[in-house]
């Protein structure tokens, strides 16, 4: 299926099911793919097999005056984003002054549209970091990727480039203390020939255990909703997914709030 990347640093305004109108933040290269997961249903297709070319990605300097450039441009249309949104082209947190990159958002979403928020939406792999905490606790919507409760799931799903410990995962979102928004794709079907599904009653309870020890104070959960790279997967539906939401809160503490987009 088709699938595609990003070609500018800053791109939209687009209207996104979970974050309203929202201006989005390419902070990676606009001609290829650049994560440290390879998600079987990623948007934007699998990481390069072999890089022709050495990534380039923006600097935190470019960013800002890309970033000012539309704002002041927005501001004039009278259409001021919802929010500011880190997404792109794999994981946002991979580059080298996100931290300033961050601080220079900040500041120029207080000046020219105090009302909108700074979301990031990263897979979680980069937060041992000690800058990457520090950025995300700026920002006012962490949003955190755990598409499952067991190691083998997210292994099949996300497919991590590299080590990957679930265990150790959740040790480094605890440390959030509970201010971040966890966002979960649940799916269906086949990959290479093993089943792959994230919606059984066991893996959506290993899921809630560990969304239990988490505590976040949102869950975001949702379904394919674009091409995907891999054959054979399967959309839940929104009533499957309402379910899966239902079912949870009865065993999640009432202060968590789950949404399904």
């Amino acid at each position: 299926m088709a699938t595609f990347l990003f070609d500018k640093t800053i791109f939209g305004p687009i209207k996104s099911r979970r974050l309203g109108i929202s201006l989005g933040v390419n902070l990676l290269p606009n001609d290829q793919k650049l994560c440290s997961f390879d998600c079987i249903y990623c948007e934007c297709g699998w990481n390069p097999k072999e890089r022709l070319t050495k990534p380039v990605i923006p600097t935190s300097d470019e960013v800002k005056e890309l970033l000012e450039k539309q704002l002041l441009k927005m501001s004039d249309d009278g259409e001021l984003p919802d929010v500011i949104t880190f997404a792109g082209n794999g994981e946002p947190t991979l580059h080298p002054q996100f931290k300033k990159v961050i601080e220079d958002t900040i500041a120029l979403r207080d000046k020219y549209c105090p009302k909108a928020k700074v979301a990031v939406l990263t897979n979680s792999t980069t937060s041992h970091r000690k800058d990457v905490v520090e950025a995300l606790k700026m920002v006012d919507d962490n949003i955190m990727k755990l598409d499952g409760g067991t190691e083998e799931i997210i292994q099949a799903i996300d497919q991590p480039v590299g080590k990957f410990d679930i265990k150790e995962t959740i040790e480094v979102l605890k440390q959030f203390n509970g201010d971040l928004i966890i966002q979960t794709l649940f799916m269906r079907g086949e990959f290479e020939g093993e089943s792959v599904d994230n919606t059984s009653i066991e893996e959506v309870d290993a899921w809630i255990e560990c969304v239990k020890e988490i505590h976040p104070r949102q869950v975001m959960i949702y379904s394919l909703d674009r091409d995907t790279p891999a054959q054979g997967l399967i959309k839940v539906e929104k009533d499957d997914l309402e379910k899966i939401a239902t079912y949870s809160r009865t065993k999640l503490d009432d202060d968590i709030l789950i949404t399904v987009s």
